[in-house]
């Protein structure tokens, strides 16, 4: 595959302009100025609203030494380059750029503010102030696919999909692995939607596969639809997707995969105050504390929840990791042989479905 995470996204609403102001370099003594913007809006309840969160928090750990200000609703593409370059212009010294599809800009507009540090999430494209950062959220759908294989009645998992790249292929992948080794006839269906956030899209996938006789929902879209869905119809459950989702489905959300930044965001700024800001490169996970598991549902029992607590706690301390063989494709293909474990780069380029995931249609 040669798609990327969000490379894809339809634009959505064009982001207010932002006033031109001067660039000036920034000073010891004075805020540093902190700018982000996001795919989506910070009310999506998911994958905006936690880096959103990051915003706040690095507001509170940082107080009067930052300054920061954000722009929502941004498309991939030349709106981004605008948003970017007016940020620079505003006086930010540090920009985070949340989704894949800004790459592009964010290069651009790096090569004409060399003062400026920008950050770019889950992206590639590195230079000389242009860092990545990313989160292992493969690791977080083990522990969820540990609760489905547990829990489901039916052993049939349904998984909402924005577009098939190799970041949520991961998540699939990782899912149905882990409820396998609780019961090998466990099968997921994945199912593509082409966005990351259309409430009436995610609630129509969910009734449809529910009507084929799945029992556990598992997405990777940025809002709670298929939650909320998934408690009408009264299935065993589903997953929260970016953040807490258990008020939109307070019985059925079986735990969540929350999406942590605030650390990462108040090291970069307080790295760039101090001086010693280097364009790196991360891609951080349980052990990192920038995914978390969400509290446990009222559906979830106390040996469930040993179970899972078994496979989060052995991702942080290393021993477990989901992607060690042996592990078949579905079509039987031996991929990783026993006692092998796939190397990061393997798991970036991921285009290919393990045993136990229905190919899509």
């Amino acid at each position: 595959m040669t798609l990327n995470r969000r490379s894809i996204l339809k634009a959505g609403a064009a982001a207010a302009a932002l006033p031109l102001l001067g660039s000036r370099a920034f000073a010891q003594g004075e805020p540093l100025k902190v700018g982000f913007i996001y795919v989506g809006t910070i009310n999506d309840n998911g994958y905006n609203y936690a880096h959103n969160q990051g915003r706040l928090y690095l507001e509170e750990k940082l107080g009067d030494a930052v300054e920061t200000t954000y722009v929502e609703n941004v498309p991939e593409g030349p709106d981004c380059e605008r948003v970017l370059r007016e940020l620079a212009q505003q006086g930010n010294k540090l920009i985070f750029a949340t989704s894949f599809g800004f790459g592009d800009s964010v290069i651009k507009v790096a090569q004409q503010f060399p003062d400026v540090k920008f950050e770019h999430a889950t992206g590639y494209m590195k230079a000389d102030n242009v860092g990545l950062y990313n989160a292992r959220f493969y690791e977080g759908r083990a522990v969820c696919g540990t609760i489905a294989g547990h829990l489901s009645k039916t052993g049939k998992a349904g998984y909402i999909g924005s577009f098939p790249i190799p970041e949520v292929v991961m998540g699939i992948n990782s899912f149905v692995l882990a409820a396998r080794k609780v019961n090998p006839d466990f099968t997921i269906r994945p199912v593509y939607i082409s966005t990351w956030n259309d409430p009436a899209k995610e609630a129509d996938t969910a009734r449809a596969m529910i009507d084929q006789g799945i029992d556990v929902i598992a997405q990777h879209t940025d809002g709670p639809a298929a939650l909320q869905v998934a408690q009408e119809r009264g299935i065993v459950g589903g997953f929260g997707q970016g953040a807490d989702m258990s008020e939109f489905a307070p019985e059925t959300q079986l735990t969540s995969i929350i999406d942590h930044w605030g650390p990462h965001y108040a090291a970069s700024a307080q790295a760039v105050i101090d001086g010693t800001w280097t364009a790196g490169d991360t891609w951080e996970g349980l052990k990192e504390d920038v995914v978390q598991i969400g509290p446990y549902g009222p559906k979830v029992t106390d040996e469930v929840k040993a179970a899972a607590e078994a496979v989060r706690t052995g991702q942080i301390d290393g021993s477990f990791h989901i992607f060690t063989g042996p592990i078949k494709d579905n079509t039987g293909v031996e991929r990783v042989p026993a006692g092998q474990t796939m190397t990061d780069a393997e798991l970036l380029s991921m285009d290919w479905y393990v045993e136990g995931v229905e190919q899509p249609a």
